[in-house]
């Protein structure tokens, strides 16, 4: 996405039953680097015909599980939700192939370095589903529902504390946000914010210092910020200024679209789109039979529908990645911050290091995504250019040296199990989510790897976790979650901060250590203006992540979408998107 961090639905496809790994069949290596090659030249958009006007269309939300259904920006942290609402959906920004915002979306953006502000301007026109004009306070809003302590917004993360008095706001110790400014009023369409440094993402869409989407004042103003998630307003009648508008929800499984008439850029193309949940285990024959008009592939069942006539692929790589993280800590909300627990169990360098070294993601990616996933060496990915460290070696698969880590540090064997430095008993309680028909032997594997190295490592209930309640536990702090497996989708300007910052609540592990964030700190200070001292910080940043082992990268994979061949307008060029997502308006079927 282009704004902000989301919480994947980490349905990862990376492994399957060791038993398999040992018995595959000779010759798929070169099958799966042929379909690998295969994605890496399909297009990242359908061919471009003239559209006509009219038609309805189907589109898939991957998912085995219901989607939660919160319709606001700001409340919301699941790409499940981002994706249901994607035909209302739309940034105050556009941007180029670059993600440098520019001029030709919902609002304007002009900064000014020497004065320390950004000045956004609505355009007129842009207007919510319900007539009314995008107005400056619409703007404002969304920092007061983020930084409210009473919404228990995810999102909000200390980079936003960059604006003047922000930080005020959050602690309760201010009534309003001092550092934005609404020159002509509530109702007028500017907003200059205020910022204490400028930071040298701020020209790029998704840099975490100021908020990229508006929220309808007008509509919530009544909603107490304790009941806004809750509120039918955001649950079963929002409002959007997008292409299109919500004209019914059937709760967690599809939502029904018609067109905004009040859309800026004019009418959509269609009449009408249907966001359809689907199982994982059934989107193959969903798009053999053409259930749906766009449908991204499961990349285990690629061998399934590569084959199938009658659709145009579509592919990219994704600003994303999975990875193994281990609690060692809880988020403060009185203190709005991360604080971390130096009695933890994972608070162990050399045993999150061996954990990570056991596990065989490259060898069951070759084998069991079709060649479509692959291993990923370090938390910023090669997108980035080169702010991605290319020496990075990762944690590749070595049991030999993750035995030698465990011994080294006093994890000594007794019996069949390892046990704790202090010679107690040793269990690792671990989460997985659950997903498609691989999911299940990929946890076995990665469990079975560890257990290879002496480590009693259980799954938390003793099963895979049901999707919502895997979100509740880690951003909660179940205790009963010692190691978790997650995955991001990223914002396009690459700082860290906002997910592993001391005051971010999305650093789901909850590590914070001084080094951590000097270096965050470097990463996004107005030094980094140079290019080449922001480069350097990243790479020592890659570096140290590395080797502390808060949060091992394990893999990313190519994300290939079945469209249609009648339809026109669809692409997943950043220049074609906002949010993260295809400006729907565009979509139609060709003439």
């Amino acid at each position: 996405m282009k704004k902000t961090k989301i919480l994947r639905s980490v349905g990862i496809v990376t492994a399957a039953a060791l038993t398999l790994v040992a018995c595959g069949k000779s010759g798929s290596n070169s099958a799966n680097n042929e379909n690998a090659k295969t994605a890496s030249k399909f297009p990242q958009a359908v061919p471009v015909k003239k559209a006509k006007q009219g038609g309805a269309i189907k589109y898939a939300v991957k998912t085995d599980t219901p989607f939660t259904g919160i319709f606001s920006d700001e409340l919301s942290t699941t790409t499940i939700d981002s994706n249901v609402a994607a035909p209302g959906e739309e940034e105050l920004f556009d941007t180029d192939d670059n993600y440098k915002i520019t001029d030709k979306g919902p609002a304007t953006m002009k900064l000014d370095q020497k004065a320390k502000t950004i000045t956004i301007t609505v355009k007129n026109g842009v207007k919510w589903s319900d007539g009314k004009q995008v107005t400056a306070k619409d703007i404002e809003y969304p920092y007061e529902i983020l930084a409210n302590k009473k919404t228990k917004a995810q999102r909000y993360s200390s980079q936003l504390e960059e604006i003047v008095g922000m930080k005020e706001y959050h602690e309760g110790k201010a009534k309003t946000i001092s550092g934005i400014e609404l020159p002509d009023g509530e109702n007028g369409r500017t907003v200059i914010l205020h910022f204490k440094e400028m930071k040298p993402g701020m020209l790029y869409s998704g840099n975490g210092y100021f908020w990229e989407y508006a929220s309808p004042y007008h509509y919530l103003k009544d909603v107490p910020f304790e009941k806004l998630q809750s509120s039918d307003q955001i649950r079963k009648k929002p409002i959007f200024f997008g292409p299109f508008k919500v004209k019914s929800i059937v709760r967690g499984q599809s939502v029904t679209w018609v067109p905004n008439k009040y859309y800026w850029r004019g009418r959509p193309k269609l009449d009408k789109i249907t966001a359809q949940v689907i199982s994982p285990n059934s989107t193959s024959q969903a798009i053999k039979s053409h259930k749906f008009d766009i449908a991204e592939v499961v990349n285990d069942q690629w061998d399934q529908v590569k084959n199938t006539s009658g659709v145009n692929f579509i592919a990219q790589i994704p600003l994303s990645y999975n990875y193994l993280g281990f609690k060692v800590g809880k988020w403060d909300a009185k203190q709005g911050k991360n604080v971390m627990d130096s009695k933890s169990k994972m608070n162990n360098k050399a045993l999150r290091q061996a954990m990570g070294y056991a596990m065989n993601v490259d060898a069951v990616d070759k084998r069991y995504t079709s060649g479509l996933s692959f291993k990923i060496p370090t938390l910023i990915p090669a997108q980035f250019g080169d702010y991605y460290d290319k020496t990075a070696k990762g944690y590749d698969y070595n049991l030999k040296k993750a035995n030698e880590l465990l011994d080294k540090a006093g994890y000594k064997k007794k019996g069949k199990w390892r046990v704790q430095p202090n010679g107690k008993p040793l269990t690792i309680n671990f989460m997985a989510k659950t997903g498609s028909s691989v999911q299940e032997p990929t946890i076995q594997n990665y469990i079975q790897q560890w257990n290879k190295i002496g480590l009693n490592v259980k799954l938390v209930g003793g099963r895979l976790t049901e999707y919502n309640s895997f979100l509740d536990k880690i951003q909660n702090d179940d205790p009963a979650v010692d190691v978790f497996l997650a995955g991001w989708s990223l914002a396009s300007e690459p700082s860290p901060a906002s997910l592993y910052g001391e005051g971010a609540p999305m650093n789901y592990t909850r590590f914070v250590t001084s080094e951590n964030t000097r270096l965050l700190n470097e990463i996004d200070s107005p030094k980094s203006f140079d290019h080449s001292y922001r480069l350097q910080k990243f790479h020592e940043w890659q570096k140290y992540m590395n080797e502390e082992a808060y949060v091992i990268p394990t893999d990313n994979s190519y994300k290939v979408t079945a469209v249609n061949k009648k339809l026109t307008g669809y692409s997943t060029k950043p220049s074609d998107n906002s949010n993260g997502h295809q400006l729907w308006g565009e979509v139609g079927f060709a003439k």
